[in-house]
């Protein structure tokens, strides 16, 4: 059997009659190159079939062209059937594949993966590191800002105010002030709210603007807190029930979280929307299908990811315009539900 040689730079630079060094800024993305000699170098790069050798090229770029999304849950909850990730995981990947970047997901849901992925970025294997569905005042994004490394949040971080870091987010005050006030105009008002989990700024930014339409409604509500899931969300729902069997609405923080609070209601016997509104946050496809559909805040999780991606390809490329924070518009979408 006999092995073809891998084309080297060497190779490259006898085709196209140039020296070696100007083959390595053509492939490196120079743009100091005339025009005629980099169409020559391309033209011998295509003829030989040369692939340029990561490692080397590195050590001349000092990147490795490869960011980290960094997930801070398990991977049952991120493979789970919650479908926040897999969307902002397309949103990532659609714009870091037009900008020829390789996707690193790593998962940090353990202190010991925590630990991993600390020293994997700290270890220079990627040029850039995106979190999402961050827990709490996590130090591991502002460790790594203060290193140098290039570091953008979905949602905004609950750390420390001297760490700047840039982020992507949504109006969830605006967007629950919209469903509260869809409630109250179609005279409910024993308006109840299943809240997500308070060490998260969805869950927390969600439960504020719920607290602020009721007061502004002149209204009392109940809370029950869940943790994103189905299951929370029909413990939650089961919990208010008891402890107001005359509440007509219920805002829900996450589409999951409805979809099990309108199982709870269906098995409590109550009707929806008849004797009990629900509305709930994502705006996910499968709500369109629930029973009833599902009225929902819809917040733009692909753009998230895609807004993300882009914050983080401008970072990297020391891009001077890149904002420091970019807050999405949520929409309110009208079914059965409520």
């Amino acid at each position: 059997m006999v092995t073809r040689e891998r084309p080297t730079l060497e190779a490259v630079a006898r085709r196209a009659g140039v020296s070696r060094a100007t083959v390595s800024r053509v492939v490196n993305g120079s743009t100091t190159v005339a025009v005629a000699i980099r169409d020559a170098v391309n033209a011998a790069v295509q003829e030989l079939g040369y692939v340029p050798n990561q490692a080397a090229r590195s050590l001349v770029t000092q990147r490795t062209e490869s960011i980290a999304l960094i997930l801070p849950e398990t991977a049952s909850r991120v493979f789970s059937d919650d479908l926040f990730f897999p969307a902002v995981i397309r949103g990532v990947s659609q714009e870091l594949e037009a900008a020829d970047k390789q996707l690193v997901l790593m998962m940090a849901g353990s202190a010991a993966s925590h630990d991993r992925v600390e020293r994997y970025a700290m270890a220079g294997h990627v040029d850039g590191v995106m979190f999402a569905s961050m827990h709490g005042a996590d130090p591991l994004p502002g460790k790594l800002a203060r290193l140098g490394i290039p570091v953008v949040c979905s949602g905004r971080p609950m750390s420390p105010p001297e760490t700047l870091i840039p982020y992507v987010d949504v109006d969830h005050f605006g967007g629950v002030a919209q469903a509260v006030g869809h409630l109250v105009a179609q005279g409910r008002r024993r308006i109840a709210t299943i809240a997500g989990p308070q060490d998260m700024v969805a869950g927390v930014d969600r439960l504020n603007g719920y607290r602020a339409a009721l007061e502004e409604a002149g209204l009392r509500g109940h809370e029950a807190i869940g943790d994103f899931t189905r299951e929370s969300g029909v413990k939650a729902m089961n919990a208010l029930l008891a402890a107001d069997g005359s509440l007509d609405a219920v805002f829900v923080a996450s589409d999951m979280m409805a979809h099990g609070a309108l199982q709870a209601l269906k098995d409590a016997g109550r009707r929806v929307p008849e004797d009990v509104a629900v509305i709930g946050f994502d705006d996910f496809e499968i709500s369109r299908y629930s029973d009833p559909a599902l009225t929902t805040v819809r917040q733009p999780i692909v753009d998230m990811g895609r807004t993300m991606a882009r914050q983080m390809l401008g970072l990297v490329d020391h891009d001077e315009h890149v904002p420091s924070s970019v807050v999405l518009p949520t929409e309110l979408v009208v079914r059965a539900s409520a």
